[in-house]
């Protein structure tokens, strides 16, 4: 295994800081401040920042310096768009291709979902593990890629929804419509479904911008 660069450790203890919302959409990153609260030196976070700006996670404003990206109004809604064509499609292969072993994943993240309503950070990393496991029972290696590209902008939607417990328990009743369709192999439910449930969650999302 090669070993990984300093500007490579710096990239990923980064990119998993913002994704555990340690830095959020706004955030100023000087390059010091990063470096001490990631044990870093300045150097490979210099690297890093390059990398991430080019990743379109992060801008250079004048007089700021390095800011993490805050996603508008309008992407906001064409980030849900491309989500909905993917997540709906991946739902209808995984109703076709998906085992029940599979299934049986979903529904213990989702049990697990509804059991975190006092941590939403936690109960949001289970949900995107759920959401990894609809596209991964889909068996469609191109539609799993085309999800992946997505990754860069969903960390960029900011805190999560899951502080509101009625958000959760919506969250935990679609899931379970996905996951039931999914077992009875009903194509066009699981679609139907998939897609509901982005809708609303768009809806929350353009709740909290407009909050």
């Amino acid at each position: 295994m090669t070993k990984k660069s300093s500007g490579e450790m710096a990239y990923d203890a980064l990119m998993a800081a913002i994704r555990e919302g340690i830095y959020l959409p706004g955030d100023r990153l000087r390059e010091e401040d990063v470096g001490e609260k990631l044990g870093l030196s300045r150097t490979p976070v210099r690297e890093a920042l390059r990398r991430l700006e080019s990743d379109r996670i992060v801008e250079h404003r004048p007089r700021m310096g390095a800011v993490v990206r805050r996603l508008g109004h309008a992407e906001v809604v064409e980030l849900y768009e491309m989500r909905v064509v993917l997540e709906r499609t991946a739902a209808e292969l995984a109703a076709q291709h998906g085992t029940e072993a599979e299934f049986d994943t979903l529904d213990d993240l989702n049990t697990e979902i509804a059991a975190e309503r006092n941590n939403p950070n936690r109960a949001a990393a289970i949900n995107q593990a759920f959401h990894r496991g609809l596209y991964l029972a889909c068996r469609n290696r191109f539609l799993l890629e085309a999800a992946r590209a997505l990754n860069n902008a969903l960390l960029l939607l900011g805190p999560t929804t899951f502080t509101d417990e009625a958000r959760i328990d919506t969250v935990a009743s679609q899931h379970q419509m996905i996951v039931d369709a999914l077992r009875s192999g009903d194509i066009e439910g699981a679609g139907a479904a998939a897609e509901a449930h982005l809708q609303t969650s768009l809806r929350q999302r353009l709740k909290a911008l407009a909050g």
